[in-house]
């Protein structure tokens, strides 16, 4: 590997991050993924990964290839017949932002077999699992936006709260099945310890919305399992709440 190489790979590790976290659900069992990609991807003869995206693929592609092979296959195969390789495609093209041919290349398919998939997984998306969501965001026109694209995807707004005190009360009474919190709520204090608070009594999975996801991403502390890029459209959201309602799992 060349210099360059490298580089591309180490600025490609916090997208790694979020998708293989996204995918198993988990930032424990997510990282432990992105650990063992870089080893394939550094391991592999000839390899020439001067493009920034061209190491975004390689890694996505070796990712997908180690859930394959280690994590129990009927993890992915039980909540709304959803298969792993649909899950990834949706992933990679939504939450990775990444075009259907990249996609298609990193899940080891031809692109015609992922366009076939990737209808399947988006008309399942429609029939998904419900759940009770908590907003946390301050910024009064984003809630409701928010509210508008998580009640689209099915799902019931509980409250939306614009502090971090308020997000603690409205989880206490309300119970909600996914909290989907901003980071940064100005005055009203800051997003990531409103959630902290609320997973001391509440077991849900969480959602963060970030314009800075890289700061979520480094791998060097208790971070999100989801994280979601402001900002975002409509089906971005809906494969994030999909992802983490179906895997049933408290991020770390």
């Amino acid at each position: 590997m060349t210099a360059m190489d490298r580089g591309a790979l180490i600025r490609a590790l916090p997208y790694a991050r979020r998708y293989a976290r996204a995918l198993t659900g988990s930032q424990a069992r997510g990282d432990d993924m992105v650990a063992e990609a870089l080893k394939q991807v550094l391991a592999a003869p000839g390899t020439g990964l001067a493009a920034d995206a061209e190491a975004r693929v390689a890694l996505y592609g070796a990712i997908g290839d180690c859930v394959r092979y280690i994590e129990p296959k009927q993890r992915y195969d039980d909540a709304a017949d959803m298969s792993l390789l649909q899950r990834m495609l949706l992933l990679l093209t939504a939450l990775e932002e990444q075009p259907l041919t990249a996609a298609a290349e990193a899940c080891r398919i031809p692109p015609g077999t992922a366009e076939l998939e990737l209808r399947l997984a988006r008309d399942s998306l429609r029939t998904g699992v419900a759940t009770r969501v908590l907003i946390i965001e301050d910024e009064p026109i984003i809630a409701l936006d928010i509210q508008e694209l998580v009640e689209r995807c099915g799902h019931s707004v509980v409250g939306i709260a614009a502090t971090e005190s308020e997000a603690v009360a409205l989880a206490e009474a309300e119970r909600p099945g996914l909290v989907l919190a901003d980071i940064n709520l100005g005055a009203g204090g800051d997003g990531a310890s409103a959630v902290a608070r609320i997973l001391k009594h509440l077991t849900a999975p969480v959602i963060f919305v970030t314009a800075y996801p890289e700061r979520l991403l480094t791998g060097e502390a208790v971070e999100p399992a989801f994280v979601i890029t402001k900002p975002f459209d409509p089906t971005t959201l809906a494969v994030a709440t999909f992802q983490a309602v179906t895997r049933g799992v408290r991020p770390v």
